[in-house]
């Protein structure tokens, strides 16, 4: 199953949440109506004046009573929707809100904190390694059992949030096991379905809540006051919201969990480290003491809650199961860690900060790693008897490494993330962790490398950006100038953490910073747009309400202009020749079954032309963006060779589609 099947089970699994949650409003309205029922007959209610067409039933017990069903239906419904309708708009804000939610404290970028050093150090490389964003990184300090959660509505405003336990009792490749597993959720769907679970689940939870309020409600004539016994009765009811709402969790979570688990694997290549966190798991536990755990409990690692009868409510498979199912040879005792063994264990694992080589270049990437991996090695070619080198590869086999890896990255994407971010220059490496350095960073990325444009660019942006701002960037300038270009997107992504502690206005003057920077020269490059689209995407749900993107298209037929414009913008960015372009352009346009698809003219193929297109395909469902995604790829390797420019654009518009591609390497 790949990246595109699994976003779209995911999609499946919330139509088949909306089932389950209908069964369970059925149900409720059911309790409620006898409750009702027995409400009225208890206290011997004259009802004639409301039924007066059934005077038989003007004393005494009535079981069918179709106007009250009615009353009723619409009362609860309408107490469930109103309330999944808060809370969903309460959610609205992204992983964070949860991760607020759930007493989580954000990690400053620049910590001094080996434990939260380290968790940053592991998320980075492994959205690096994803072709991710860089997500908000969280830490729930007062919890002590070993567990996390990814959230967020897509990966532009994802949160990854461990406990304190977590980060503690964990060696580096357990915890790297653990996150392995979050970002297996994150690339499966599970992040934005558990979310709109919670906010439906709420509804059903609700009703237990009003029953208590009910409860201790004081009348008149406490004798003949019904309320009491009506709280009494919706906590009855709001018991039953409990089970359908454990019912519904356990029927949506639990496999998930065992694909995600081998998702981890498949990433980082280490079962014993995940096996070892889960083993860890069970010797310490995992329960997560907050009092809003129970709403959130689909989204942890493990089970943060008291285990139910038999765990069958339970929103995990048994840790036994999960251990056994990545090591198969397992004796069956948990891990109790005590100090001393978590001591040996970093020595062991050698977790001080990485040592940089004096005068150690950034090994960037390769041409043939496309968009940020290992160089690849020569492949031989049968047919002209000596190895040739990936610009030479069938252009077939290297679209289909691209798609195969999309959402899949592996132990290779891990290793080069990590290369890439332990050899960046120190200066820089530093500055990618301060707000306003980082600020001064990616201005630096972006200015001219002609000087004397450079210059006039820098005394204009020094009028418009806050004091201190224009020196940071003449100090990171001369690293940034000599920095590969390849590596430049991957050192952006790391600023995510720093940035996202701006202030409100601190970040729109950032957005008019770049704005400025990408028009002074009257001319917008590929690498200028990549970096604006990835950065300002990332960073816009921090600052901005995000934006919840619905599936609006299931057939290519209404995005055949939209597809049009990509191929075509795709095709002049890589080609000079009108043939060589029109040739790129055919090859994309067959693989979308559109052989008769025109080549848009250069001047409709502008950087807000694209944005617009961008926008339609991302309302696409997961098929349609997998078959897009192909077809773009098609046409930038058609002349056969993939350029640094194509890859640039290329990445931006699979970000902006929420379809993450890894850094490529070896196909």
């Amino acid at each position: 199953m790949d990246f595109f099947q699994r976003q779209e089970t995911a999609r499946k699994h919330t139509r088949l949440l909306e089932v389950y949650f209908a069964l369970a409003v059925i149900g409720i309205v059911a309790m409620v109506y006898l409750v009702a029922l027995l409400v009225f007959n208890m206290h011997g209610h004259r009802r004639a004046s409301r039924y007066a067409d059934f005077p038989e039933a003007t004393y005494g017990v009535m079981w069918w009573d179709p106007r009250l069903l009615l009353e009723v239906s619409i009362g609860t419904v309408g107490f469930i929707f109103c309330a999944s309708v808060f809370k969903s708009m309460q959610l609205s804000g992204g992983g964070s809100v949860v991760a607020e939610m759930m007493g989580g404290r954000p990690i400053d970028a620049n910590t001094s904190d080996p434990d939260e050093r380290k968790l940053l150090n592991v998320v980075e490389e492994m959205a690096i390694a994803s072709g991710t964003p860089v997500p908000h990184v969280y830490v729930m300090e007062e919890e002590r059992g070993i567990n996390a959660f990814a959230a967020g509505h897509s990966t532009s405003d994802m949160v990854i949030c461990a406990t304190r336990g977590c980060l503690k009792s964990l060696t580096r490749d357990e915890l790297q096991g653990v996150i392995g597993h979050e970002f297996s959720h994150i690339l499966n769907g599970d992040m934005r379905l558990n979310l709109r679970l919670m906010g439906l689940i709420f509804g059903i939870l609700c009703l237990a809540l009003f029953g208590r309020i009910l409860l201790y409600a004081r009348g008149g004539d406490r004798d003949r006051n019904p309320l009491p016994l009506i709280g009494l009765l919706l906590m009855a009811i709001g018991g039953i919201g409990v089970f359908f709402a454990k019912l519904i969790k356990s029927a949506i979570s639990r496999q998930r969990e065992f694909l995600a688990d081998a998702s981890s694997v498949q990433f980082t290549r280490n079962p014993e480290g995940l096996a070892g966190a889960l083993k860890k798991v069970g010797g310490r536990g995992s329960r997560i003491d907050d009092p809003n755990a129970e709403d959130a409990s689909h989204f942890f690692f493990a089970n943060g809650m008291a285990e139910s009868l038999s765990g069958m409510f339970s929103t995990h498979p048994p840790l036994e199961d999960r251990i056994r199912a990545l090591d198969p040879n397992w004796d069956g005792k948990f891990i109790a860690p005590t100090a001393e063994e978590l001591q040996d264990e970093r020595r062991k694992a050698g977790w001080a900060p990485p040592v940089i080589e004096p005068g150690r270049p950034v090994r960037a990437p390769q041409l043939g790693d496309l968009l940020g991996g290992r160089a690849m090695g020569p492949i031989l070619n049968p047919a002209m008897g000596r190895a040739m080198g990936p610009a030479m590869m069938p252009m077939t086999a290297v679209a289909a490494g691209v798609m195969m890896s999309a959402g899949a990255p592996t132990q290779k994407h891990l290793d080069y993330a990590a290369d890439l971010r332990n050899n960046l220059p120190p200066a820089l490496s530093a500055a990618a962790r301060e707000p306003m350095s980082a600020e001064a960073l990616v201005y630096a990325l972006l200015l001219s490398k002609d000087a004397a444009l450079r210059g006039w660019q820098l005394d204009q942006l020094q009028k418009q950006t806050a004091p201190g701002i224009a020196a940071e960037i003449n100090r990171l300038l001369p690293e940034t100038l000599k920095l590969d270009s390849r590596a430049r997107l991957p050192l952006a992504s790391l600023t995510m953490t720093a940035l996202r502690r701006l202030s409100g206005p601190q970040y729109d003057e950032f957005s008019k910073g770049i704005d400025y920077i990408i028009k002074s020269d009257q001319k917008l490059e590929l690498f200028e747009y990549a970096l604006q689209k990835i950065v300002l995407r990332q960073l816009e749900p921090n600052f901005r309400p995000p934006k919840r993107v619905l599936v609006q298209y299931y057939v290519l037929k209404p995005l055949i202009p939209a597809c049009g414009v990509l191929l075509s913008a795709l095709a002049y960015a890589g080609q000079d020749e009108p043939a060589a372009v029109e040739n790129a352009f055919r090859q994309g346009a067959v693989k979308l079954n559109l052989a008769d698809l025109q080549l848009s003219a250069p001047a409709d193929c502008t950087f807000p032309k694209i944005d617009a297109a961008l926008d339609d395909l991302n309302q696409g469902a997961p098929q349609i963006k997998k078959l897009l995604l192909y077809a773009c790829v098609e046409t930038v390797a058609a002349d056969g060779v993939i350029k640094e420019e194509e890859a640039e654009l290329l990445r931006a518009m699979a970000d902006t589609l929420d379809c993450p591609i890894p850094p490529m390497v070896q196909i």
